[in-house]
């Protein structure tokens, strides 16, 4: 499985980005997704996760309410949109794949658990 993301930049304070990350191999419908972001000489932080389907969906407690994950199987896509951007939530962003998850296991939040992962993108909130 080979994990693309693309869609990062700078924006001001108050903007708006929107991240996306595309597959290839495997089977993505059957994989939960994630996004996880880290700044220099921190750990990787835990943003948001949609399981394969769809229907379930967590979010950090940092970005709920601002951020939205969303997936298109079909095109083999998961999509992060990130509003009102704040200069905290700079950081390079990473997608990544769950291929072991299944419906009765909620959505992972701890980097392990996914096993690829993409180049990461940077995103840069200007105050």
């Amino acid at each position: 499985v080979q994990l693309q993301a693309s869609g990062g930049g700078l924006v001001q304070a108050g903007g708006s980005l929107r991240l996306s990350c595309t597959a290839s191999g495997g089977t993505f419908s059957s994989y939960d997704m994630g996004w996880f972001r880290q700044t220099p000489g921190e750990e990787r932080e835990f943003v948001a996760a949609i399981s394969s389907s769809s229907s379930r969906k967590v979010y950090a407690e940092s970005v709920k309410g601002r951020f939205i994950i969303s997936r298109d199987n079909a095109k083999k896509t998961v999509n992060l949109q990130m509003n009102i951007l704040k200069p905290e939530d700079t950081a390079v962003y990473y997608c990544a794949a769950d291929t072991q998850g299944y419906w009765a296991r909620p959505l992972s939040v701890v980097s392990g658990t996914y096993e690829y992962w993409g180049q990461g993108t940077q995103v840069t909130v200007s105050s």
